[in-house]
């Protein structure tokens, strides 16, 4: 027999209901998944790398291997300075954020920027995330002594004030057990081959994780 339209309604409604009851399980799983944002420049963006083996991919596989899952989302942009960061930190750094890994300072460190700027810019980084409520773990990084003792003691000791001024995680050095290794690094002897990546990673993972953790 013909299907009348009423009957074509009831059946389009009851298909409708169906997919919705079928599709609400997935959109609940994919709502309880944390999101973790990398601010960060060319270590973050994966300069050099596939996506596949750059840090926000072996990052989420490490925090996967600690059962602790979580979508981790790339920002980083190459040549970017804490200044450059602060400038576009509301719109890189999406809403759904909960964990915000703020990976800034090597290309200060590079163009000579005055310690207290950096820390300024992060600190300002810093607030605007929290005023958010997504939290943080900020990543330092260690100068050469070679570019100046001084300079290099300020720099080293900034990412630690801003970090227990604000209080938010720290991990001291992001390219600890990398730097000066070349097995570990690109031809151009300043960023991390897969195999650097995967060692920042399994390192930067469980502060990650117990950033994930922590109450807002």
């Amino acid at each position: 027999m013909p299907a009348t339209p009423s009957s074509n309604i009831n059946r389009r409604r009851v298909l409708a209901g169906a997919l919705a009851g079928l599709s609400a399980p997935v959109r609940a799983a994919a709502a309880a998944t944390p999101v973790v944002t990398l601010l960060g420049d060319s270590i973050t963006a994966g300069y050099g790398l596939p996506a596949a083996a750059a840090l926000p991919a072996r990052l989420q596989a490490a925090l996967a291997h600690r059962g602790a899952a979580a979508i981790v989302r790339g920002a980083g942009v190459s040549g970017d300075t804490t200044g450059a960061g602060l400038a576009r930190v509301d719109f890189s750094v999406q809403a759904d954020t909960r964990l915000c890994v703020v990976a800034l300072g090597g290309n200060d460190l590079l163009q000579g920027v005055d310690p207290h700027v950096t820390r300024a810019n992060l600190t300002a980084i810093v607030r605007r995330l929290r005023a958010r409520r997504i939290n943080v773990v900020l990543t330092g990084l260690s100068a050469p002594r070679a570019i100046g003792a001084g300079y290099a003691r300020d720099f080293d000791a900034l990412f630690p004030a801003v970090a227990k001024a604000l209080g938010v995680g720290l991990y001291p050095d992001l390219l600890a057990g990398v730097a000066g290794r070349p097995a570990l690094l690109q031809r151009d002897g300043v960023h991390p081959n897969a195999a650097g990546v995967n060692l920042i990673a399994a390192r930067l993972a469980p502060v990650v994780a117990r950033g994930l953790a922590r109450k807002g």
